[in-house]
């Protein structure tokens, strides 16, 4: 990768100087009390920011959190955020209440030197989203007048073209982050020439938002196995009744030319668990892929195929898993994404787990995070890596 690197701004010197680092903080918030949940993409963020501290630079961190509408909303405030962070890197994080304006002023130039302060959410502005390049620019150009260079380690953001992701590195000097940089390295071993053989493990709710990332891996792995709501379509394909489990039927034809093309790559759920309604005390019961009742809804993958894909993943030395294999946020659910995430664990194997809902499942079964590869931060980022496509942050930080 073609990109200057946090080393190489360290090595410079940045004491005294004020770093504008752009940050993945979008943390799930329980609805009810405002706390975070899942601090992990905080806790990515830490190596980068603790070494600007340990540097002297005045760090200004920015980020997103949620989607608001390009107004402030008390909602998506990152100051739960600004707290978690402080607690953390165990030295206060001072906040301001705007992006952009005042608050955000007078906060950055309070900075002394190894003092860290964190923007409200860039997404409370327009310009952060805005797909109008002179809009976006006049947001970039502000932003950009809090640092002396910039750091991006948003490795979740960036394949956004959004303005504190690909325009302020055309303004500033600007290097990847930690976290940026070790997710390129990782994902790079996978699309370059990976140890065999190299299974792929896909879940999640719909096909169509990973139809392109299937194609994309079919040529290149040993095993594609797929579980997750995105499996009923496949299984629909096959001829069977998939009762009222969620189901793509647009994409029922594609999903039986993807079997036929795969020439048995493809691994599809024997048995599932079926529930008389998507509810988390629903009564439910195990039953054969091709034997769902008309009236039920599939919410996991069924212990015979647990140990099926248990089973392949034990032969891999590459594994790559992003999705869910059932609706895991509800316990009479969740024994698919377990077994499955403790094969991937067992493994002797460079694992891979692809972020988003992924990430989030081995941290809320339990799991030991060290006993996998890498955990990305990023779902939808890494997806379109292993696609192919030019990733708009990446692609200005090699600029």
């Amino acid at each position: 990768m073609s990109i200057r690197n946090l080393d190489d701004l360290l090595a410079e010197g940045v004491s005294g100087r004020r770093v504008l680092v752009r940050a993945d903080l979008n943390v799930p918030l329980d609805k009810q009390t405002g706390e975070i949940t899942d601090d992990g993409r905080i806790r990515a963020v830490l190596p980068t920011l603790s070494a600007l501290v340990s540097a002297g630079a005045k760090v200004v961190v920015c980020s997103h959190l949620g989607r608001p509408k390009g107004a402030p909303d008390p909602q998506f405030s990152l100051r739960p955020v600004a707290g978690r962070l402080g607690e953390l890197l165990d030295a206060p994080v001072h906040f301001a209440e705007d992006t952009v304006g005042d608050s955000a002023r007078s906060t950055v130039d309070a900075l002394a030197d190894g003092q860290v302060a964190l923007l409200e959410n860039l997404r409370f502005n327009k310009g952060e989203t805005s797909k109008d390049d002179a809009e976006r620019g006049a947001f970039a150009d502000q932003l950009a007048t809090f640092g002396d260079a910039y750091v991006d380690d948003a490795f979740g953001a960036v394949h956004r073209k959004h303005a504190s992701v690909y325009d302020v590195p055309a303004r500033l000097p600007h290097v990847a982050g930690r976290l940026v940089l070790r997710e390129v390295e990782v994902l790079s071993k996978l699309t370059g020439q990976p140890e065999r053989p190299y299974v792929v493990v896909l879940g999640g709710s719909k096909v169509s938002d990973k139809l392109a990332v299937i194609e994309a891996l079919l040529p290149t792995v040993d095993r594609l196995l797929i579980g997750g709501g995105m499996c009923f379509t496949f299984l629909k394909a096959q001829g069977h009744e998939v009762g009222t489990s969620l189901l793509e039927k647009e994409m029922v034809e594609t999903c039986g030319n993807l079997i036929e093309r795969s020439g048995g790559k493809i691994m599809l759920p024997v048995d599932v668990v079926a529930a008389d309604a998507f509810a988390p005390d629903a009564a439910h019961d195990t039953v054969p892929a091709d034997g769902i009742p008309s009236h039920r809804v599939g919410l996991d993958i069924g212990p015979e195929t647990v140990a099926g894909f248990a089973a392949a993943l034990s032969q891999a030395k590459t594994i790559f898993w992003n999705g869910p294999m059932g609706v895991f946020e509800m316990p009479a659910f969740a024994a698919g994404t377990r077994g499955v995430a403790e094969a991937v664990a067992k493994a002797d194997a460079f694992s891979v787990v692809g972020g988003g809902d992924s990430a989030a499942a081995v941290r809320a079964l339990g799991l030991d995070e060290s006993s996998f590869g890498h955990i990305s931060t990023g779902g939808g980022a890494s997806l379109e890596y292993l696609e192919g496509k030019t990733l708009p942050g990446i692609a200005a930080l090699e600029k």
